[in-house]
């Protein structure tokens, strides 16, 4: 039998705040064993969700500060020390946690988490990744909005890390990754991405080329790179296609008795195709290269989704995610195909 997990959440963050942390923590302890949670933030805001839940499992680590939505990253970083996102981060630092999960200020937890627990030492960047739905199940993301400006080494360095974590937390022995471009061919792209290409040619990723943004959903790709600006782009228009799509049907369904009874008819499939579609299952997007393990839950998360980020830290945690990706880029930099390109 394994040890026991400790996950520190940030109580306070996101859009609802300690109701829904609480609840998604409730349903994560009534699903999982051997996993302890410290909830982080107002001990009697805290209290008055609990209730008379059982709290075995559960502690409560007083804070006196929150961090708001839209505060500037900078200003959480030097004034609120003692906010529940930035003490929950320093419980992973001191060994108390083994992973935090916020659902608060994106800026403002990287820039804690990066300025608390360290980038690890081969990584120059830490990058955001999540699981995107895609024809052949799903397809992991990065970097998400971490680094809006990269280099040519940074997207190799997000590669190898995408590589790892799909590697360890899905069991693929191989992940196929692609650079994300505005074509397949070889002219196509700026300097960066055509640099990028040349280092993964010559790594010993199983790299697969450039993908085109409708690859991202269509094609047999594990892990998909990009620089922060377009790779945030690309998943905020995917979102608001998919509610598009979603908002269109229901329209046309409701405009005649007809169409709603085929809507009626239809309804087994729009089910399939909204769970497959649903957000919440593939809540929590990493914060790779980190000295720690640090899981961003989306702010308007409700308790399903929520849970499933806590999940993902839990996964993070089973496979050592941070010792086996600064493993993996130490030794992919240290190659000679690598130093012969940069």
């Amino acid at each position: 039998m394994g040890s026991v997990s400790t996950i520190a959440l940030d109580a306070m963050g996101g859009d609802h705040g300690p109701g829904v942390v609480i609840a998604s923590a409730l349903r994560f302890l009534a699903a999982s064993d051997r996993v302890d949670l410290i909830l982080v933030g107002d001990e009697r805001r805290i209290g008055q969700h609990l209730g008379n839940a059982d709290r075995t499992r559960l502690k409560i680590r007083p804070t006196t500060q929150e961090v708001g939505m839209d505060e500037a990253p900078s200003k959480a970083l030097r004034g609120k020390k003692d906010s529940s996102m930035r003490v929950a981060i320093d419980l992973v630092k001191s060994g108390e946690a083994d992973a935090c999960v916020s659902a608060g200020n994106t800026g403002a937890l990287m820039a804690t988490a990066r300025f608390v627990l360290k980038t690890l030492p081969s990584v120059d960047r830490p990058a955001i990744i999540t699981a995107v739905p895609s024809l052949h199940g799903h397809t992991h993301m990065l970097d998400l909005g971490a680094n809006v400006d990269c280099t040519a080494e940074h997207l190799f360095q997000f590669a190898v890390m995408g590589s790892e974590l799909v590697t360890a937390v899905e069991g693929v022995a191989a992940p196929r990754v692609a650079l994300l471009n505005i074509g397949q061919e070889e002219i196509k792209g700026n300097e960066q991405v055509k640099q990028a290409n040349e280092l993964l040619l010559r790594s010993g990723l199983n790299y697969v080329g450039y993908v085109e943004g409708d690859g991202i959903f269509l094609d047999d790709i594990d892990v998909v790179v990009a620089d922060g600006f377009v790779g945030n782009v690309a998943l905020k228009c995917s979102e608001g296609v998919a509610k598009f799509v979603s908002h269109s049907l229901s329209t046309q369904f409701k405009r005649t008795w007809l169409s709603r009874l085929a809507g009626l008819a239809a309804m087994p499939i729009l089910k399939q195709f909204r769970r497959t579609m649903d957000p919440r299952r593939y809540n929590g997007a990493s914060l790779l290269g980190l000295r720690g393990i640090v899981i961003k839950s989306h702010g308007g998360a409700d308790e399903i989704a929520f849970e499933n980020a806590i999940h993902i830290a839990l996964k993070e945690i089973h496979a050592n995610i941070p010792k086996r990706i600064g493993e993996q880029v130490g030794r992919h930099l240290d190659s000679g195909q690598y130093k012969a390109i940069a």
